[in-house]
């Protein structure tokens, strides 16, 4: 599963870990991604997101039908 929210489009940051001897190295800081099933009442089935913990909260504030209306709009299949 790659570390990508279908509803707010978060992907890994990428940077550097310094140590104590200042010894720098790569590392990247992956979003809380997790695979969600959602009902949608309007078409009678469900649709499984992959989405960030900030995407559940907007999929709760805006709804369900208003979230995959735009990831539809953007032009990406469910």
């Amino acid at each position: 599963m790659s570390a990508h929210c279908q509803v707010t489009g978060r992907k890994p940051g990428f940077g550097r870990s310094v140590s104590h001897s200042h010894v720098r190295t790569g590392r990247r800081w992956n979003p809380n991604i997790q695979r969600k099933t959602y009902y949608l009442p309007g078409e009678g089935r469900r649709v499984t997101l992959t989405v960030s913990a900030k995407g559940i909260e907007t999929i709760d504030r805006d709804g369900i039908e208003a979230v995959v209306a735009r990831i539809r709009a953007r032009g990406d299949k469910l």
